[in-house]
């Protein structure tokens, strides 16, 4: 009996769990779940289809126009310069950078001078003579004779016998030998072909310098030149004499410039023309500044310029229509790192002026309206 009263409160038990848990189990399922739709609201600009001017950005590295490698020509002791020779040191032109001992060469050319004079002197008595006519001409050359100063020319010959006789006695051998020593006797001392400044200086007073040994290097500072590579798509658009503006990487500074060259080769590797400008030199302008140049490339008309990031595909974009979301076909012309300018829009329609993610045609969406600060939907 004991047995059978358990199993009936068992059994109720279990019904009632059953009956509890299926009455929780669809309670939800009675009330009704409302399902908003979410409109995005979205920037938009309107299409003003006007001239778009299309430059070119491009970069690169500061050179100065006129530059020069020292090297020796001939060997000798570094003796002296007008200024200590290191680097950042400023000379003016017609200064000596460096001027290296040559006593033991000048006189051999002294003596090569004396030679010059004696064979000039042995001759005279025999022009006294034989050519008279021409005596007064040798006798002025040898009057103003100075074997201190720089070998005066020759007298020309009037005449073919007056050539012979002075090709005999060795005078236009003795005579060019002369000029050669003092061309060589020249390298012994380097001076500036221009006012500019030492950008490297590799000897000291006192050094022995050597046959072909580099020196050092002097720029001049007044001019310099920026070689920039562009896409060869835009070469026949840049005119020699062409204005450039040019800024530092952190824009802080502005240089003008102009279109000196353009290079007639295309590089093969990178399809790109180099293209030099020139600007004039500054206190703020070195060698080696990088500088970002813009070069006006050509007007586009009936164009209108945006982000990149808004193009899709690379040819459509995203408008607004009544509300909607449509996509439209254009026309890209000109890609920027950061802008695209784009034609066959036409005026008055409205594109999205900021990328909206998940954005698909048909899309619904609100217009801000900056004006008002109030979303409108058209």
């Amino acid at each position: 009996m004991l047995k059978a009263v358990r199993l009936i409160i068992g059994l109720v038990i279990l019904a009632i769990a059953l009956a509890i848990g299926y009455s929780i189990a669809n309670r939800d399922k009675d009330i009704p779940v409302k399902i908003e739709k979410v409109v995005k609201t979205v920037f938009v600009e309107e299409v003003k289809n006007d001239t778009v001017s299309i430059v070119i950005p491009a970069n690169g590295n500061l050179v100065a126009k006129n530059r020069l490698e020292l090297y020796a020509e001939v060997q000798g002791i570094f003796r002296s310069s007008a200024h200590d020779f290191k680097v950042g040191q400023a000379y003016n032109r017609g200064e000596t950078l460096l001027n290296l001992d040559s006593s033991e060469y000048y006189a051999s050319v002294q003596a090569a001078k004396s030679e010059l004079y004696n064979l000039a002197t042995s001759i005279m008595p025999d022009l006294r003579l034989d050519y008279p006519e021409i005596f007064q001409k040798w006798q002025t050359y040898l009057d103003g004779f100075d074997i201190n100063k720089t070998t005066p020319q020759l007298p020309e010959t009037s005449s073919q016998k007056e050539r012979y006789f002075i090709t005999g006695r060795g005078l236009y051998s003795a005579y060019y030998n002369v000029k050669n020593l003092e061309q060589r006797l020249g390298k012994y001392r380097i001076t500036a072909p221009f006012s500019g400044i030492l950008t490297e200086a590799l000897v000291n007073k006192g050094t022995l310098v050597r046959s072909g040994q580099k020196l050092g290097e002097f720029i001049d500072t007044s001019v310099y030149e920026l070689e920039v590579s562009i896409g060869k798509k835009f070469s026949d658009l840049l005119s020699i004499g062409e204005k450039v503006n040019l800024t530092t990487v952190d824009g802080t500074k502005e240089y003008t410039g102009k279109v000196v060259r353009v290079n007639g080769r295309v590089d093969q590797t990178t399809q790109t023309i180099k293209v030099f400008i020139e600007l004039e030199g500054s206190d703020s302008l070195k060698e080696g500044m990088f500088l970002q140049a813009n070069l006006d490339a050509r007007d586009e008309l009936e164009a209108i310029s945006i982000p990149r990031q808004l193009l899709v595909d690379n040819s459509q974009i995203y408008i607004v229509k009544d509300g909607l979301l449509d996509i439209i076909e254009v026309n890209p012309v000109y890609f920027s790192d950061k802008e695209v300018v784009i034609k066959g829009i036409p005026d008055g329609t409205k594109y999205l002026a900021k990328s909206v993610p998940g954005a698909y045609a048909g899309m619904r969406v609100k217009v801000y309206d900056e004006t008002t600060n109030t979303e409108d939907t058209e």
